[in-house]
């Protein structure tokens, strides 16, 4: 019988110990807390906050407006605080779900200086996983709880677009035509966490992979199902990992991510016609001769997505 030296051993050790940090990383968990303490927010939906109950039957974000302020250069800076209760490993879950929303939108998250007025505080609290819809004021909580099951990248996600100001798929106006609720089998006390809001759907298709979807049988007394696909009642839903694309379209178009807010586009036009043939961004003053050998030129707000010829 071979063995095996104690150094590929460790190195196997570290590689199984790896792939098991990451499978748990990624796995698609959402925690739903039903506890309440003294002191502790209003839920709904198991994991939106609001302040009061006149809250309850409205979207709390179109009600007051609730989206974070976005800047010259066309990016949304939202500063952050990750609690110090937490180990290295879960922030680095925390920080991962953070910088997940630079790759794909013009949302910025950015560790909070001392000058924020307003910013998101993330911790642990004993209620599990929840958040303030979209953009509150001050110091803004948002709870993922270490005992609750919450330090998981979908989960991180779910929540952080909660604070960007998204709502439960399951709760958009056209649900109905998407989604069956059996509330035959919800919990006692519990139904009004199924009730439709007026969503903002910014167009897009009901999504069954969203982050934002809840699975079958949440707040189900008896194990059965809450909610089923119509009319196909046997699409899947509920387990995502990570943000769809539809989700993805949806935060982009909420926050106007494809309009380009910088000041000093220089656009050079041809002679004969009005095509764009050059474009610039930076040192506008001193390269402005550059349009000398085309016809005008112009400084304006420029759309994202145009295809631009260059000279």
């Amino acid at each position: 019988v071979s063995r095996m030296s104690p150094s590929r051993f460790s190195v196997l050790a570290l590689l199984l110990l790896s792939a098991y940090c990451w499978a748990e990383e990624s796995k698609a968990h959402h925690f739903v807390s039903s506890v309440r303490g003294e002191g502790d927010p209003i839920l709904i939906e198991g994991d939106i906050a609001i302040e009061n109950e006149s809250e309850r039957n409205a979207d709390p974000c179109t009600s007051r407006g609730c989206l974070w302020g976005k800047w010259t250069d066309g990016k949304v800076y939202i500063p952050y605080l990750i609690a110090n209760h937490f180990s290295s490993r879960q922030k680095a879950i925390i920080t991962r779900g953070l910088e997940s929303f630079s790759s794909v939108s013009c949302i910025r998250f950015r560790p909070k200086r001392s000058s924020d007025r307003d910013w998101i505080s993330i911790e642990s609290s004993r209620q599990g996983c929840w958040s303030i819809i979209g953009r509150r004021g001050g110091k803004q909580l948002l709870s993922l709880s270490i005992q609750g099951g919450c330090l998981y990248h979908n989960t991180v996600q779910h929540e952080l677009l909660h604070a960007l100001g998204f709502n439960h798929e399951q709760t958009r106006s056209d649900r109905d035509n998407h989604i069956r609720v059996l509330l035959e089998n919800v919990q006692s006390g519990q139904e009004y966490n199924f009730r439709k809001i007026a969503t903002l759907n910014q167009g897009s298709p009901y999504d069954y992979g969203s982050v934002m979807q809840y699975h079958k049988t949440v707040f189900s007394k008896n194990g059965r199902p809450t909610l089923v696909a119509w009319p196909d009642s046997s699409v899947t839903f509920g387990t995502a990992r990570q943000m769809s694309s539809s989700d993805i379209k949806r935060l982009n178009l909420l926050y106007k991510c494809c309009e380009c807010y910088h000041r000093h586009h220089l656009l050079c036009f041809a002679r004969t016609s009005s095509r764009v043939v050059f474009l610039l961004q930076r040192n506008i003053s001193r390269q402005r001769r550059r349009c000398v050998h085309w016809g005008s030129f112009s400084y304006r707000k420029i759309t994202c997505g145009k295809k631009k010829k260059k000279a």
